[in-house]
């Protein structure tokens, strides 16, 4: 497992982005919108992965963003050899909407890629797709970073934090919550549960609509158990995970069969539809202290809220630690906001849900 500490920057010290497309056109479009923003400087260019390479001891950057369709060297080969190279240079990988694009993708992901925007297709004005890609981009490049502050004191340690668990016998469901760096975070977890699993497995993973249905596929070859979109009005069976299909949020609720699962397009909830928040909160509401949630890497604090009323009604709440997390903002909120019972490394997760059902 790759373990990166978040780059501390020194007040007034730029984010340095290598930019690598084939395309004339986005490089300039990417370079544009990016030395917009006065915290980031862009300190190089590249038309494919091989000149990229050769740029990179010289160039120094502290991020790069990486298309995947170019000539001599193609954007996963170089991603290969940066990796194999052992260089922790957070990647940002520039995907289509497409079949072709989302798999592409996920195929960067698996060989260390840490997070990927979407091209605008058909966005209309250059003052749109320059908005666009500055709404989506710069929060992506900035998570990786920290600002020191010398005002500021050391955040206290966590690692030793543990809170009681109660209602063991009981539970009836898991959650799980997660966004940037879930891809690869899930291909380690979901293989770790057994094929007899006695319960329903809900996953948020932040993600468009396409690349769900992909991540649910193969995540179904990793494990015995079933994992699919979760479907409106299905019914949640022991033995399956459910993933929240993209631009929905999926919840559960009381039906006259049980507890079902329900989608909506209701408004995004910390930016995020699905959201990791709307699961939870429905849980709580429908399994009350019968669930065991982990919250795992990812930018923001979406899960926290959710996380708050799973822990109210007496639900058992984990968080992955700081050190294998690729971005410490989703589980860092929940534990500050002091409802993780636990704070574990990845590795150690499913042994602790298994624990908590009984079956450790």
């Amino acid at each position: 497992m790759r373990i990166r500490t978040p780059h501390l920057l020194q007040p007034g010290q730029k984010i340095r982005v290598l930019v690598v497309d084939d395309s004339v056109v986005i490089r300039r479009l990417v370079c544009h919108a990016l030395e917009e923003d006065s915290g980031i400087e862009v300190v190089g260019v590249a038309p494919n992965g091989r000149i990229a390479l050769s740029r990179i001891p010289q160039l120094a950057p502290d991020v790069i963003t990486l298309d995947i369709e170019m000539p001599e060297m193609d954007g996963l080969a170089m991603l290969r050899d940066l990796r194999r190279r052992e260089c922790l240079t957070p990647v940002v990988m520039f995907s289509t909407m497409t079949e072709r694009g989302a798999s592409a993708t996920f195929e960067a992901l698996s060989l260390g890629a840490d997070d990927y925007v979407t091209k605008a297709s058909n966005a209309g004005s250059l003052d749109v797709s320059l908005a666009n890609l500055r709404h989506e981009l710069i929060p992506k490049l900035r998570q990786f970073f920290k600002v020191a502050s010398p005002e500021t004191a050391p955040r206290p340690s966590f690692a030793s934090v543990v809170l009681p668990s109660t209602n063991r016998s009981l539970r009836r469901a898991v959650a799980i919550g997660v966004s940037t760096g879930g891809p690869a975070a899930l291909a380690k977890v979901v293989p770790q549960f057994p094929g007899d699993f006695p319960l329903p497995i809900f996953v948020v993973q932040h993600m468009p609509p396409l690349f769900t249905r992909l991540l649910a596929e193969r995540l179904d070859t990793l494990t015995p158990l079933s994992v699919e979109e979760g479907v409106a009005g299905e019914v949640p069976t022991p033995g399956h995970i459910y993933i929240a299909p993209g631009d929905r949020h999926m919840r559960v609720v009381n039906s006259d069969r049980g507890p079902a699962i329900a989608l909506d397009q209701g408004p995004p909830l910390n930016s995020c539809r699905p959201a990791v928040d709307a699961l939870f909160g429905s849980l709580a509401e429908v399994y009350g202290s019968a669930v065991v949630a982990a919250v795992l890497t990812g930018m923001g604090h979406d899960g926290t809220a959710g996380a708050q009323r799973l822990s109210a009604r007496g639900s058992y709440i984990m968080a992955q630690d700081e050190a294998t997390s690729v971005v410490w903002g989703m589980p860092g909120a929940v534990v500050e906001a002091g409802v993780a019972n636990r704070i574990l490394p990845l590795e150690e997760v499913v042994p602790a849900i298994l624990r908590e059902v009984d079956l450790q």
